[in-house]
């Protein structure tokens, strides 16, 4: 996909992206086609300080969470050509960790975490056609991860990850030494396993122990914050002799499946993934070139 006129939050499919477009004082949320045709969602005025996020689909829809000013986070859908609706404003005090788990859409729901604290962490959701808030209390500090889990692993850590099954009550338990940071998911686990020269490894195991394996080595880095995307693809990044200077890096996609690694772009800037698509920037910022891969159909 060639350049855009919007800042993608995400890519629905190869030739179509969500994001966002500054300008005549407003921030305007935008779908745009390959072809440039655009539709505005939503539009907020820039003095506000909007922020539009955690942009996700399910069942042909649109969700996301938008802010402005003094006003509580919201939560908007929309769908097809019908206009936006707003399902709630009753968002609490929204916790939020920059994965695709932000904003989780299941059970006819939208789910998210709110909290004040270490103390106990709440799960509230509201149905997709709107109405009353439902709130579950849960004792300490959660963020959603692969439906229906919990995790306490809330951007690595050393020591004891737990996750917890919303509906069973199960709990799987992660433990890792000093010399490990660990991020986890139910199906998967990254490990940064340290030296006294910093980064030796990265390893993928899954949450026991079990089928350990390394996937880079000490000059790579994770180029999203989500382990192991649908289960099977770990985004990965390169360091270059320039990044420092240029900002960018290679991008690697490790398929655990197959074992194999397969580069997608020496020089890349700006990966994201979101709902099994990836997508990432080369060139600079008066010719950047946005490039799409839909993980979903490999």
């Amino acid at each position: 996909m060639a350049s855009l006129e919007v800042e993608p939050l995400l890519f629905l499919d190869s030739k179509t992206a969500v994001g966002t477009v500054t300008g005549g004082g407003f921030v305007r949320l935008l779908t745009e086609t390959a072809d440039g045709v655009e539709r505005e969602l939503r539009r907020l005025p820039e003095d506000g300080e909007p922020r539009f996020d955690n942009v996700t689909a399910a069942g042909g829809e649109l969700f996301w969470t938008e802010s402005v000013g003094d006003r509580p986070v919201e939560i908007w859908a929309a769908k097809g050509s019908d206009a936006p609706r707003r399902l709630t404003a009753d968002t609490g005090n929204v916790l939020f960790y920059g994965t695709q788990h932000d904003l989780v859409v299941a059970d006819g729901r939208v789910h998210w975490a709110a909290g004040d604290g270490d103390e106990s962490t709440e799960i509230r959701s509201v149905a997709l056609s709107g109405g009353d808030v439902r709130v579950r209390t849960e004792k300490g500090q959660w963020a959603l991860t692969a439906w229906p889990w919990l995790t306490d692993d809330v951007g690595g850590q050393a020591g004891t990850i737990r996750m917890r099954h919303m509906e069973s009550g199960r709990e799987i338990k992660v433990v890792s030494s000093g010399a490990e940071w660990r991020m986890c998911s139910p199906a998967w686990c990254r490990v940064m396993v340290m030296s006294g020269e910093g980064l030796a490894r990265i390893d993928l195991m899954r949450p026991d122990g079990s089928d350990r394996r390394r996937v880079a080595g000490a000059g790579a880095q994770s180029a999203v914050t989500d382990v192991a995307v649908l289960d099977r693809f770990e985004i990965l990044s390169e360091l270059r002799p320039d990044s420092d200077v240029t900002g960018t890096a290679g991008l690697v996609v490790h398929d655990l499946a197959t074992g194999r690694s397969v580069t997608l772009a020496r020089a890349a800037d700006l990966a994201a993934t979101r709902d099994g698509m990836l997508w990432w920037s080369t060139g600079n910022q008066e010719s950047g070139v946005w490039h799409t891969l839909d993980l979903r159909t490999v």
